[in-house]
C-alpha cells in the first residue's frame, strides 16, 4: 500500500519542485510555474542525451522517467512535474503509484482547461506525431466531457521552434496548412499539445482567429501545480519579501552549453548555470 503524504499543516514547505522533460520544451512549463509561483524553488532536468522521447517505446520512456524521478527525489523535491507529453502518457500513472509525493503531467491540465473553455463542444488538438498517435488528449477529454475532439499532428513545429524560425514564411505556411482541417471542423478551443508550441502562440492565434481560444498546456499545468500545493498546504513561504530569492537549478544529461543557448528561447529568464549529470552512474 502506498503511504499517504504526511505534511505539516501550517509550516511553509520550501523544498523544490522537480520538473523534467526530454529536452528544452519543458522550460515553457518551468517558466509558467515560476510566473504563477515566484516563491517556489525549482529544479529542472532535461534528458538531452536521449532526446527525443516521441520515437521511443513505452518501456524505454518509462525507464528513463524512473531514473530522472529518482534523481529529483534524491534532491529533495516535494513534487514532480512531467513537463513532457510522451513521458506523461507512458509514466505518469507508474510514478504516481510508486512515489509518496504529488506527480503531475501536462495532459490532464490541458484537457480540463479545454473542456472548461469550449462553448460549442468542439475541441482541436495539435501535437507531435507521437502524442497525436497515442490519443492521450482525446482520452483525457472523453473522461470528463462528451465534446467532439479533432487531432492534427504538426511534425514541423518542433524543428522550426528549435531553429528559432518563429516568424517567417515557412512557419506561416506550416501553421496555415496544419490548422486548416481543424478550422473546417468549426472548433472553438485549440490545445497546444506540445511544450514547444507556446513559442508559436501568436502566429497560431493569427491563423486560428480571435474566436478560437488557445489552451497553453504550460499555463494550465502551472495552475494545476498551484492548486495541488494549496490543497496539500505545501506552498513555499508566502512572507518571503525578496521576489527573486527563489532558487532555480538546471541539470541535463548531455551538452550543457547547447542547452543553455537554446534554452533561453523557451525560458523567460536567465539560465546562468547548467550542470551535466550522468544518470546511469548514479
Amino acid at each position: 500500500m502506498r503511504e499517504k503524504i504526511k505534511l505539516k499543516q501550517k509550516e511553509p514547505n520550501n523544498k523544490p519542485i522537480g520538473i523534467f522533460d526530454s529536452g528544452f520544451g519543458g522550460l515553457t512549463v518551468m517558466s509558467a510555474i515560476r510566473k504563477e509561483l515566484p516563491n517556489e524553488n525549482l529544479i529542472y532536468f532535461g534528458d538531452t542525451a536521449r532526446v527525443p522521447y516521441g520515437s521511443k517505446s513505452k518501456s524505454t520512456v518509462l525507464n528513463f522517467s524512473k531514473e530522472i524521478a529518482g534523481f529529483l527525489v534524491k534532491n529533495g523535491v516535494k513534487m514532480i512535474v512531467i513537463a513532457c507529453n510522451t513521458a506523461s502518457v507512458f509514466s505518469l500513472s507508474e510514478l504516481k503509484k510508486n512515489l509518496d509525493i504529488p506527480v503531475i503531467g501536462v495532459i490532464e491540465p490541458g484537457a480540463e482547461t479545454a473542456v472548461s473553455a469550449t462553448k460549442n463542444k468542439k475541441i482541436g488538438i495539435i501535437g507531435t506525431e507521437g502524442t497525436i498517435k497515442s490519443g492521450s488528449y482525446v482520452k483525457a477529454i472523453k473522461k470528463i466531457s462528451k465534446a467532439s475532439v479533432y487531432q492534427q499532428a504538426c511534425p514541423l513545429f518542433v524543428p522550426l521552434v528549435e531553429e528559432g524560425w518563429i516568424k517567417n514564411k515557412l512557419t506561416n505556411a506550416a501553421v496555415q496548412y496544419y490548422l486548416k482541417p481543424l478550422l473546417e471542423k468549426n472548433i472553438d478551443a485549440l490545445v497546444l499539445g506540445c511544450t514547444h508550441y507556446p513559442l508559436l502562440k501568436d502566429i497560431i492565434q493569427k491563423h486560428a482567429g480571435k474566436n478560437i481560444i488557445l489552451i497553453d498546456s504550460a499555463k494550465a499545468t502551472a495552475q494545476k501545480v498551484k492548486d495541488v500545493l494549496i490543497k496539500h498546504n505545501m506552498l513555499a513561504n508566502k512572507n518571503n519579501s525578496k521576489k527573486l530569492s527563489s532558487k532555480l537549478s538546471f541539470y541535463v544529461s548531455d551538452n550543457p552549453e547547447k542547452f543553455k543557448k537554446i534554452g533561453m528561447k523557451f525560458f523567460n529568464g536567465k539560465i546562468n548555470k547548467v550542470k551535466k549529470i550522468n544518470l546511469e552512474k548514479r
